[in-house]
């Protein structure tokens, strides 16, 4: 939200005073002035207005958690388990998942309340990669890696997927790398190629590996250099 807009928010404020307060230096932005209406201040950000506070920052939360089975990618669900459920409740506000898993899958899931950190993560555009570590029902054929890279046509979002490489680990077990992250979409690709996933578990997404020593269920905090990562 643009500065200027924070200040106006306030009850007795007027757009014409909030931009000559902020002209005049008398605004500070995590304690340090800011003459500049239009800069945009995120929540996690402090706005005060000649030493007094009229928004506190918010903490950044980015968590690490080692998906089960069984549990579904939401904050909240009427009938099964959530991901949600497994964080202690006073980590709960304004979580969000970045980068779904469905409930039969298992792996890395990121939870978070920073919306922005969270889309450079799953944007499409932005081509992080994605590695899942799959079994298959029936044997891996030798055309399926070089099918993943040209890319598969996808009949209800009416695009080819981007190229995916297949590094084949056993004869039913294979390492897959994404770039994408669309509905069911490792699932989908195996049975274009007339195959059936049987098991399914992220590795990683972009430079954040789930960590080996993190049992399933558990969760810890990312580290900064985790954060960092994304460009």
């Amino acid at each position: 939200m643009k500065l200027s807009r924070i200040l106006s928010n306030q009850d007795s404020t007027s757009r014409k005073r909030a931009n000559a307060l902020i002209a005049a230096g008398r605004v500070t932005v995590n304690d340090l002035p800011c003459r500049v209406a239009a800069q945009e201040v995120d929540r996690f950000s402090s706005v005060a207005v000649d030493g007094e506070v009229i928004q506190a920052a918010d903490t950044p939360c980015y968590l690490m958690l080692h998906k089960p089975a069984g549990y579904l990618s939401a904050t909240v669900d009427s009938e099964h388990p959530t991901a949600l459920d497994l964080i202690s409740p006073d980590l709960h506000r304004d979580l969000h998942i970045a980068g779904r898993l469905d409930r039969s899958s298992t792996g890395l899931l990121i939870l978070t309340n920073d919306g922005q950190w969270s889309r450079q993560l799953t944007e499409p555009r932005i081509k992080i990669p994605k590695v899942y570590r799959v079994t298959t029902a029936e044997p891996i054929s030798e055309e399926t890696a070089e099918r993943f890279a040209e890319g598969l046509w996808f009949e209800y979002e009416q695009l080819h997927t981007s190229p995916a490489q297949l590094e084949q680990l056993g004869a039913r077990e294979a390492r897959v790398t994404i770039y994408e992250g669309r509905y069911h979409q490792i699932k989908r690709m195996f049975h274009r190629v007339g195959n059936r996933v049987t098991a399914l578990h992220r590795e990683r997404m972009g430079e954040i590996r789930l960590s080996r020593d993190l049992a399933a269920g558990d969760y810890r905090p990312l580290t900064t250099a985790e954060i960092l990562s994304l460009p």
